[in-house]
């Protein structure tokens, strides 16, 4: 067991396991990443400025938690994903580094340290997300809803996207949060469905679908949005078949990734796709219909998201004017 990776020190204090769920798994050895998906340690002080406002304001971004490989890019240009309602998951989907385990109570002042971090970065376009609740009665509804309520308040001019969990089995959540009129409702369906038992075995493919389907219903204002990691193990032929069923529920956005395994407990990277690779699943996805596309080795759901809203509308708008 390498203990490297396991043990989790970013806190501070006593060393603790970050993954105790995943401990009794064989190891699988992390590969050497191929030179199209190195990034360089962030060094930029306006990173440092980023990090010690979130420190101060006591948030959590998952840019931290899920080691993203853009946060030194995306902090040095004051953009985070700020991540709600506690840092441990109740799910252990095998790609995750986040921490898994039974979650705190819900910080009752936690939308208001949001807003405020929100307004304090001048953020054009901000991004909200979570881990999952299924704990809570609602999966932390009612907590996204305050959240988005108290970033209007604090920063009427910030667009909001939210990347949320899948509510499965909570009655009314997804409602809960559409009511609340985020911009952007971001739902990632991460693999292909015949990979889901063991990448995501929590989770099911077509309740995610059902959701993304359900909020263009109640609301066909605000835009859909999903995201795959690539790399796993998935058939090109499926990746398209993915693409058609997120069409069929009218997804306007789609983002595709190469997936990176965070530890040896991880599911292993079956293999490095290419960014030509890459700019050929894109050009698939804008083939079908999508109103943008995002894909690259180090594309991830939140990556150049306030750029990327801008397009989302200018895209839609010269549609709509098109169709006139």
């Amino acid at each position: 067991m390498s203990t490297r990776v396991l043990i989790d020190h970013r806190k501070g204090g006593a060393s603790k396991a970050r993954h105790p769920e995943k401990a009794h798994r064989p190891d699988n050895p992390i590969a050497r990443k191929p030179e199209w998906i190195r990034v360089k340690a962030p060094t930029h002080p306006v990173y440092h400025e980023t990090r010690k406002l979130m420190r101060d304001n006591r948030l959590v971004t998952v840019c931290e938690e899920a080691a993203c490989p853009n946060i030194g890019e995306c902090w040095s240009q004051r953009h985070a994903t700020m991540m709600i309602m506690g840092e441990i998951c109740t799910r252990a989907c095998s790609f995750c580094n986040v921490t898994t385990g039974l979650p705190h109570a819900l910080d009752a002042d936690e939308p208001a340290r949001v807003a405020e971090a929100v307004a304090k970065l001048g953020l054009r376009h901000v991004v909200i997300t979570s881990v999952d609740r299924d704990d809570l009665e609602d999966g932390g509804a009612r907590h996204f809803a305050r959240v988005i309520t108290s970033i209007r308040e604090a920063a009427p001019d910030t667009t909001i996207e939210i990347l949320t969990p899948d509510f499965l089995r909570k009655n009314n959540a997804l409602e809960i949060v559409v009511d609340a009129r985020p911009d952007v409702f971001n739902h990632n369906l991460e693999t292909v469905p015949r990979l889901y038992p063991s990448i995501r075995p929590g989770a099911r493919y077509y309740q995610s679908m059902r959701l993304l389907d359900r909020v263009k219903q109640l609301d066909g204002s605000i835009f859909t949005k999903s995201g795959l990691m690539l790399g796993l193990g998935e058939e090109k032929m499926e990746i398209a078949q993915v693409m058609d069923d997120l069409r069929i529920a009218d997804v306007d956005f789609i983002t595709m990734g190469q997936y990176l395994q965070p530890t040896v407990k991880h599911a292993a990277v079956a293999r490095f796709v290419t960014p030509t690779e890459f700019e050929e699943y894109g050009a698939m996805a804008r083939v079908k219909g999508f109103l943008q596309v995002s894909s690259s080795p180090l594309t991830r759901s939140s990556y150049h998201a306030d750029a990327d809203f801008a397009e989302l509308q200018q895209t839609r708008n010269a549609r709509l004017a098109g169709a006139n």
